[in-house]
């Protein structure tokens, strides 16, 4: 890792001892020992391939959202994907729009609303990347990223790229099954041609609904946990009376009770004390045993 930092042909840019806390929506969390920006699918590999003959452990980051970092950072390496893996490209005869995994998410609904393309306007709003949308398999109980994809294309430290069609991936809700041992760095997403009004409706009431439903004012990591199978997590954290809820810096939103906010310099410590006093109290008045939806990188 060293070595990369003086690396003239290595097509990225290294970071020893970035704070995390720059790179989170939840503005939280300590430095990570390296925190590395890839700008090819070729700097991505040789990275990769350093930290495993290394025995280094290493993280895939996009806009930093659904994420909590310790306040001890992370003793590894945070790689974040860079210029090359932020293309798109359309096949209009196909029906198909090919983008990188570092694309913004929000960036592509709206590249594809300008183009007349619907398909994907459900996910408005929605921060992170496509990798992060593909990984969680973002959207709505009804509508999925997951149910657009035509391909998925993902690098392995040791066997290098691999592509997989839809069908050989599984999608669930706020879940897939492209494998955590390697990095997404493409999809390929079925799109359709769609009257711009329609799509803009759509867009604007979803806009509208976040607007009013959730505390963008605050930073947060959007929902802290899945919603049990036929229940809101909201609404049974709510029946139990914690919003507004607080250890030190973090706070119980009370717009929406499945947001933790960083309400006052918060720390991960008190984000993941309150994470266990929701778990307890809603298991001890529901009997339900929340799953945390948010994922958690350098904690033991």
């Amino acid at each position: 890792m060293q070595s990369l930092l003086v690396d003239e042909s290595f097509d990225g840019e290294v970071y020893p001892n970035e704070p995390m806390a720059r790179h989170t929506t939840y503005r939280i969390g300590g430095p990570a020992r390296f925190f590395v920006q890839v700008d090819s699918v070729g700097a991505l590999r040789a990275l990769l391939g350093v930290c495993e003959s290394s025995g280094v452990s290493w993280y895939v980051v996009g806009k930093g959202s659904n994420l909590l970092v310790s306040d001890e950072g992370f003793p590894g390496v945070v790689v974040t994907l860079g210029r090359d893996f932020r293309m798109l490209n359309h096949d209009e005869a196909a029906q198909v729009v090919a983008v990188g995994a570092g694309h913004s998410l929000s960036a592509l609904i709206h590249e594809l609303f300008r183009r007349s393309l619907g398909g994907l306007e459900f996910a408005v709003g929605t921060p992170g990347t496509v990798g992060g949308a593909l990984r969680m398999n973002a959207g709505t109980r009804r509508e999925w990223i997951g149910s657009s994809v035509r391909s998925v294309t993902t690098v392995h430290p040791s066997e290098g790229l691999k592509r997989y069609a839809s069908d050989q991936l599984f999608w669930d809700y706020r879940r897939s099954s492209i494998p955590v041992d390697e990095v997404v760095v493409e999809c390929e997403l079925s799109v359709k041609p769609v009257d711009p009004f329609y799509i803009r409706g759509k867009m604007e009431a979803s806009l509208s609904r976040r607007s009013k439903a959730q505390p963008l004012s605050l930073p947060s990591c959007g929902s802290v946990f899945r919603n049990p199978e036929g229940a809101s997590a909201a609404q049974l954290i709510e029946s139990c009376g914690l919003k507004g809820c607080r250890v030190g810096g973090a706070e119980v939103s009370g717009v929406h009770a499945n947001f933790i906010v960083n309400a006052d310099g918060a720390t991960a410590y008190d984000v993941v004390r309150l994470i266990k006093q929701i778990q307890a109290k809603v298991h001890e008045v529901h009997g339900v045993e929340l799953q945390p939806e948010v994922r958690f990188l350098g904690f033991a």
